[in-house]
C-alpha cells in the first residue's frame, strides 16, 4: 500500500482527475513554501541586516544585538523539540497557522524598543515558530505527494528559506530608508499576506494524524536512519562559516568593504532559491541516497573552495554552491528518509523531527563553537572553512562507511 493510500484510508474521497491531483500537489507546495518563507527566510534571516540600524539606532548595544540573535537558534531548537507535542494536541495544520500568525506577530512586536527582554523573547519566539514550521511543513505534504515529485515539492517548499535569505540583501535596505519602526512593520504586512495566502491551501488532515503519535507503535530505527541524523547534524557545521562569515571575510578579512560582502551575500541568496529545486530534481531523478552522497561531495568542494584562492570566481562559486545547500539538502533528507521508512508516515515525522533537532543543535553549537575558534586564532576565517569542510567530508565518510559494512554484510 503506499503512504499516500495509508494516509487517507480513514476518508474516502471521490476520485479525482490527474489534473485535479496534480493542481492539489502545487497548492500545497506553494503553502509550504510560504510558511518557511515566513517561519524560516523572514523570521531568521532579515534580522541581519537589521543589525547595523538597531545599533545605529542605539535600541540595543552591539553585545545585546549578538545576544538577540542567539535567542532565535534557541527558539529554533525548542521548536524543533516541541513541534510533534504542539501537532498531537491541535492538528498539524491548525499549529502551521498559528505558527505563521506568530512569526507575523513577532515582526509588528519588534517595531519598538520597549526592553531587552520584551525584544528577546519575541526573537525567540519567531525562532520557535521557525523550528515547528520545520518539522511539520512536509510532513503534512509529502504524505499527499506522489512518490515521483516527493523531491521536486520538497524542493518548493523551502525555497522559501532561500527567499528569505535574498529578501533580507534586497529588500530590507529598501525597506530601511523609510525607517527602522517602518522596516518591521513592512516585514510584518508581507509576513500577514504569506499567511493569508496559504490559508486554504494546505491539505485535509487525516482523521488519525493528530493522535497518531500515541497510538502508533514505535518501530526500531536502523542504523542507516540514525547515521543519517548524526550526517545531517554535520551537514549544519558546514554551513556556519558561510552563514555567519562569509560576509565579514570579505569585508574586512579580504579588506574589499561592506558593498563587496554584501553582494556576495546576496549570491548566496540566489543560491539559495534555486538550490532545493534542483537538489529535489535530482534526487526524483537518481535516488535520494546517491543524490545525497553527491551533494555531500560537491558541499566539500565549495565549502573548502576559499582556503585554497578567494579570486572572485572562486568566491562567487562558493557563496552561490553553498548558498543552494543551505536549504537544498533539506528536500534530499526528507527523500532519503522516505526510503529508509518506507511504510510508517508517523515514524517518518518522528525521524525527521529527530533531524530537525539534530541539525538545530549542532548548528547552534558549531555557530558558538566557531566565534570562539574565530577569536582564539585571531580572527583566522580559513580555519573556520577548513572545519566546515571537514564537518561534510566526515558526513560523506559515514555514509560510504555504512553502505560499504552494509554491502559485506
Amino acid at each position: 500500500m503506499t503512504e499516500l493510500h495509508a494516509n487517507t484510508k480513514h476518508h474516502t474521497r471521490p476520485q479525482q482527475r490527474p489534473g485535479t491531483t496534480s493542481e492539489a500537489t502545487w497548492r500545497y507546495a506553494v503553502a509550504g513554501l510560504a510558511a518557511s518563507l515566513v517561519g524560516l527566510g523572514l523570521a531568521r534571516f532579515s534580522y541581519t541586516p537589521l543589525i547595523p540600524a538597531l545599533i545605529a539606532a542605539k535600541w540595543f548595544s552591539a553585545s545585546d544585538v549578538v545576544y538577540l540573535g542567539a535567542a532565535n537558534l534557541a527558539g529554533y531548537l525548542a521548536g524543533a523539540l516541541a513541534a510533534r507535542a504542539v501537532a498531537a494536541r491541535i492538528g498539524a495544520i491548525r499549529a502551521l497557522r498559528a505558527m505563521m500568525l506568530l512569526a507575523t506577530l513577532s515582526f509588528f512586536a519588534s517595531s519598538a524598543p520597549v526592553s531587552f527582554i520584551w525584544f528577546f523573547a519575541w526573537r525567540f519566539l519567531s525562532g520557535l515558530t521557525g523550528g515547528i514550521i520545520m518539522v511539520l511543513a512536509a510532513s503534512v505534504i509529502l504524505p499527499h505527494t506522489p512518490a515521483s515529485r516527493r523531491g521536486i515539492v520538497g524542493g518548493v517548499i523551502f525555497a522559501g528559506v532561500g527567499l528569505g535569505v535574498a529578501a533580507s540583501g534586497t529588500l530590507v535596505p529598501l525597506l530601511l530608508q523609510q525607517g527602522l519602526p517602518q522596516s518591521w512593520y513592512g516585514l510584518g504586512v508581507l509576513a500577514a499576506g504569506l499567511t493569508l495566502l496559504s490559508w486554504w491551501n494546505w491539505p485535509a488532515e487525516a482523521r488519525g494524524d493528530t493522535a497518531s503519535s500515541h497510538h502508533t507503535k514505535q518501530r526500531h530505527t536502523s542504523p542507516a536512519a540514525r547515521a543519517l541524523l548524526i550526517q545531517y547534524g554535520l551537514n549544519a557545521v558546514a554551513l556556519v562559516p558561510h552563514m555567519v562569515f562569509i560576509v565579514d571575510f570579505v569585508a574586512r578579512g579580504l579588506g574589499q568593504g561592506i558593498a563587496a560582502g554584501s553582494r556576495y551575500w546576496v549570491l548566496y541568496g540566489l543560491g539559495a532559491i534555486v538550490g532545493p529545486l534542483v537538489t529535489g530534481h535530482l534526487g526524483d531523478r537518481s535516488g535520494f541516497g546517491p543524490a545525497l552522497r553527491a551533494a555531500f561531495l560537491i558541499e566539500a568542494a565549495a565549502v573548502l573552495l576559499p582556503t585554497v584562492s578567494s579570486a572572485p570566481v572562486s568566491l562567487i562559486i562558493s557563496s552561490v554552491v553553498v548558498g543552494g545547500f543551505t536549504p537544498g539538502i533539506v528536500p534530499l533528507v526528507l527523500g532519503r528518509i522516505h526510503e529508509l521508512v518506507p511504510h510508517s508516515s508517523e515514524q517518518q515525522r518522528a525521524t525527521w523531527s529527530h533531524a530537525t533537532t539534530s541539525f538545530a543543535l549542532f548548528q547552534a553549537a558549531a555557530a558558538y563553537g566557531f566565534s570562539w575558534i574565530y577569536a582564539q586564532t585571531g580572527g583566522d576565517y580559513l580555519v573556520l572553512f577548513a572545519l566546515g569542510g571537514g564537518a561534510v567530508i566526515l558526513a560523506l565518510a559515514i555514509d560510504l562507511g555504512l553502505a560499504l559494512t552494509t554491502r559485506k554484510a
